[in-house]
């Protein structure tokens, strides 16, 4: 799987992380996973075409230290669905910039 790894958080920094995702993140219902929902004008040809599919999302897994986010984007509707693929490079730089954003504002020391 490709991702983003943020790791070597100190236990301070991955509660304000937790607390973070779970204002700007949907929740799963497995501890530690997270869906980051991609803006509808990045979607590609194919996922803007499968309304029912939306919205589309990239995992966020959360560990003891550790935040990944995955550069895969998937549907919460139909996970089986052929929208579900790697992300555009409009979509990576999305996600790389929530990761960003999410350092910068609560200061995280990585």
């Amino acid at each position: 799987m490709r991702a983003y790894l943020i790791d070597e958080l100190s236990s301070r920094d991955m509660a304000k992380v937790e607390d973070f995702l779970g204002q700007h993140a949907v929740p799963s219902a497995l501890d530690g996973i997270y869906w980051g929902r991609v803006s509808e004008d990045l979607l590609s040809e194919q996922q803007y075409a499968h309304r029912g599919c939306r919205p589309h999302v990239f995992a966020i897994e959360t560990g003891e230290d550790w935040i990944k986010l995955e550069f895969f984007l998937r549907s919460l509707a139909d996970m089986r669905c052929p929208c579900a693929g790697y992300a555009t490079r409009a979509q990576r730089d999305f996600i790389i910039r929530f990761a960003h954003g999410m350092i910068q504002d609560l200061d995280l020391h990585t």
